[in-house]
Order: structure tokens, then sequence, then C-alpha cells
């Protein structure tokens, strides 16, 4: 028999910003929740400091006296485990930049207990069932959160088509949640899709019923300015901001919209980072096309004016860049009409000394890791800064995803789920701090802000995996590979 583990006194999110203080009783998966109290909790009754004192003060008399708790939840918020759909972790491959030791253990430390990996980024990339393999073998005993995989189609798999169409058929039986591909890759071992093999490969991935992932900048447009700029020897972050621009992205997003309206399969537009971007999306959904898309902190918080302070103007560099204020403001409206899936990191770290410090921006690699700040992040400027509700953030951070992927035990709080927990402090802030990082490349462009709420434990399967106000973080890597369903 299976001991079974409660934790007491949590407030869990039930709709809007109402929560329901419950103790939870687990093992592996969630065995119960059963209420403290009757009724509900407005946050408004509890936001600030002294409201939450005063609550716990007043209902401590009423709540059924038990023994001592196994894990006192504090009267903190416990949501179900993140989990992030769109990370690099890079193990087997480009593990000098980062690996799935120390990504996976950053990914607890922020809350997310499942991740799933993007192809392109391991070596071999994950384009075939034998590449598939040779990753899941490399992840033995080194992956600390729950894993997942992105499929990939690069151009150069174009060569044999049959046997490209066996491929995608193979690793969809073997649980990929669907397939990445590129309209602009700077990768020579993932190479990008021109129009017709992006139709071709939408009309296979429509007949497997997974869907493509892409990135959509328009790679003629890209390219063409950036010659014209290196020609005038411009390296600056202004002229690669030109190059990759709002019209760069909405020709990529635009043609992705036709070949979903030819093929009828599920284009997912990763992290989309404009305006005009999200209005192709939205006039998408709009006439039915299965189209949906994700957008990334980075996006939501700095805008090109950020690229002026030389201490974080490398850190901030992505394909696609930041775009400007209407541009930000329209993601978090779209965040809150439903427009945008997920909240995503595309995590992608790097040896900052090496790979962050040229002056030549085009030299500059593009990523950031922050795989760690995504549920503070979301919860700080989203939820606690009033854009969107508890509800939501929770929605755009687990529940979204477990649904998107089918992955059935996973994304919420109910009997017989995963016991993958975050609990969550949401009245006391904290300041990023790079050196205080647990990925592998310790920089990111967040370095000095403040966020108004942190993860404090993190539980997987059951298992406490971090705990903040201990210090204390596993040193058993327990993840598993979870296939879609």
């Amino acid at each position: 028999m299976r001991n079974v583990n409660i934790i007491r006194n949590v407030f869990i999110p039930i709709g809007n910003n109402e929560l329901q203080l419950v103790d939870i009783h687990f093992d592996e998966t969630i065995q119960s929740i059963e209420k403290r109290l009757p009724e509900s909790v407005a946050w408004s009754e509890i936001a600030a400091p002294e409201q939450r004192a005063s609550f716990i003060q007043k209902v401590s008399a009423r709540l059924e006296a038990v023994e001592a708790p196994e894990i006192d939840g504090q009267f903190l918020v416990l949501m179900p485990g993140a989990i992030d759909p769109h990370v690099h972790f890079n193990t087997p491959g480009f593990e000098f930049r980062e690996d799935f030791d120390h990504a996976s253990l950053a990914a607890l430390w922020g809350g997310v207990t499942t991740i799933i990996d993007m192809p392109c980024t391991s070596l071999p990339p994950v384009t075939s069932l034998p590449n598939m393999r040779r990753k899941l073998q490399a992840l033995q005993n080194r992956a600390y959160c729950d894993y997942a995989f992105w499929g990939g189609i690069s151009g150069t798999d174009f060569s044999d088509r049959q046997r490209l169409k066996q491929n995608m058929k193979e690793l969809v039986e073997a649980g990929v949640m669907g397939f990445k591909a590129y309209l602009i890759s700077g990768m020579e071992k993932f190479t990008d899709l021109n129009a017709r093999q992006m139709k071709q490969a939408a009309e296979w991935i429509k007949q497997l019923n997974v869907p493509l992932a892409v990135h959509a900048e328009d790679k003629e447009l890209v390219l063409t300015r950036r010659s014209q700029f290196q020609a005038q020897d411009q390296n600056d972050w202004q002229a690669y901001c030109s190059a990759r621009d709002i019209e760069a992205e909405a020709r990529a997003v635009s043609l992705m919209v036709s070949i979903v309206r030819q093929t009828g399969a599920a284009v997912h537009i990763v992290h989309l980072s404009s305006k005009r971007g999200l209005e192709i999306v939205q006039n998408a959904r709009n006439n039915d096309l299965p189209m949906t898309a994700e957008t990334c902190p980075h996006y939501l918080y700095f805008t090109q004016q950020d690229f002026k302070r030389p201490q974080i103007r490398n850190y901030l560099k992505t394909a696609p860049p930041v775009k400007f204020a209407e541009d930000r403001d329209a993601l978090w409206q779209g965040l809150a009409d439903d427009s945008l899936l997920f909240v995503t990191t595309d995590h992608a770290g790097c040896d900052p000394k090496t790979e962050k410090a040229s002056e030549n921006f085009w030299q500059v690699y593009g990523g950031i890791p922050g795989v760690e700040h995504r549920v503070p992040f979301l919860l700080s400027e989203g939820f606690l800064k009033g854009r969107l509700t508890l509800e939501q953030c929770v929605n755009l951070l687990s529940t979204n995803v477990a649904h998107f992927f089918k992955l059935k035990n996973k994304g919420s709080l109910a009997r017989g789920k995963d016991a993958d927990f975050a609990l969550i402090d949401l009245w006391h802030g904290w300041t990023v701090k790079a050196d205080a990082m647990h990925s592998k490349g310790k920089y990111t462009p967040f370095e000095g802000v403040e966020f108004k709420a942190q993860v404090i434990k993190t539980f997987l399967r059951g298992v406490l995996a971090v705990n903040r106000d201990e210090n204390y973080q596993t040193t058993t890597p327990i993840g598993k590979f979870v296939p879609r369903n």
C-alpha cells in the first residue's frame, strides 16, 4: 500500500479570482481534495499581506483540529505544475550551452514539472525514430522534470520524401507532440523549409493529426536586408531588428494562414512578437481555421527601447526580436481574450562570456534561458497587475498546454491526475539575479527586475523536488518521458 501524503491549508484557484482553502491527499497522483472551509474566498479579501494575516487569524478557530500536517501549505496558493511546451535543453548536442541536468532542475525551481523539448538543438536532431531513441538514451538519469518531445522537419529531409513521410509517421507512433519547422533557420543540421515544402509537410501532418509548430519570419526579406546592412557595415542592434521587423513576421504568418486554408492542418505559431502577427492569427481563428499561437515573457515585458541599455542588450537578443510598446500591449490583450494559447519561454541558454559578448550584434547568440522565471513572471506581471485573472494564468501556464497536447495526467488539480504542484507565494516578492539561476548559462535580461510572486515548493508526481525555504533540491533525477496520448 502506498503512503498517502497530505498538504494542508492551501488555496487552490477555482475560477476567475476565486480560491478555495483545501487539504490535498496524494501519493504519485491526487487521491482527494477536501475543503477546509465550505465557502470560497475572493482574492480581493486576502490580496494584501495584512488581509491574509487577518484571514488566517479569523478562520483558524473554525478549522477542524488535525494532527501536525506532513506538509504545511502555509495558506499559500497551490497551482498545477506548470508545463513549458517550448524549450531547448540541448541534450545530446550543444551541451556547452545548456543540458538537461541543469535546465530540468531550473524548471523545477520555476514551478515547471513538465517540458516539451524542441528537436532542432539536439545532435542528431529528432527527425527520425533512431534519432529519437538516441535522445531518450542520452536522457537516462539526467532529467529532473518530466519531458516530452517535438519531432522535427528539416529542409534537408526533402531529398527523400518517402523516407521523410515514414519518419514522421514513426515519430508520431513513438509519442512526439507534433512537428517543428522553420521558415528561416540559421542551423546547419536543421534547415528551413520553403513554401512548397511547408505545404507538403502540412498535408502529411494533417493526416497524422498533430500540430505543426512554425518559426514564422520571412526568409527572403530577412536575408536581403541583412546582406544590405552588412554590406554597409551596419552591425548594431538597430540593423538586426530592422532586418527581422514586423513585416517579416506578418508575411510569414500570412503564408501559414494560406497553407492552413489549403491543407486543414493545425498550425501553431511559436514565439509571436507583434500586434500585426497577432491580428492575422486572430482573423484566421475567427474564420474557424485551426491556427494557434504562443508568446514569451520577453515580448510581454521588453521593447526595442531596452536595446539601448548596454548591460542587457546582448542578453535580450532573440529571433524574432522584441518589438514596440503597442506590440507588447496587444500581446497582453491577446492573452486576456484567449487569442494566444500559451506563454512559453523558448528557453535557449548559452555561455554568455563567449556567445553574448560580441560587439557585432549579428554574431551574438540569440536566446534567453527563461524556464525558471516564467511562472513568477506571469503571476506578477499578469495576475498581480490586473492584466489577467488567476484562472487565466493557470490556463496559460499549465491547463491549456495539457489539453492541447493531450497530456491526460497533467495540467489540473483533480483526483487521479499526477501530483504535480507548485506552491506559490503571492504576497512576498523577490529580485531576479543571474547568479542565483539554476540553468547552465547564468544570464537574463530580467536582471534586477522584481517579481511579486515566487515559487516556494515544487512537487513532481508527489515527490518534493525543490523547497526554496530550505534551499533544497532533489538529487534524484526522476523525470519521465511523457508520450502524446
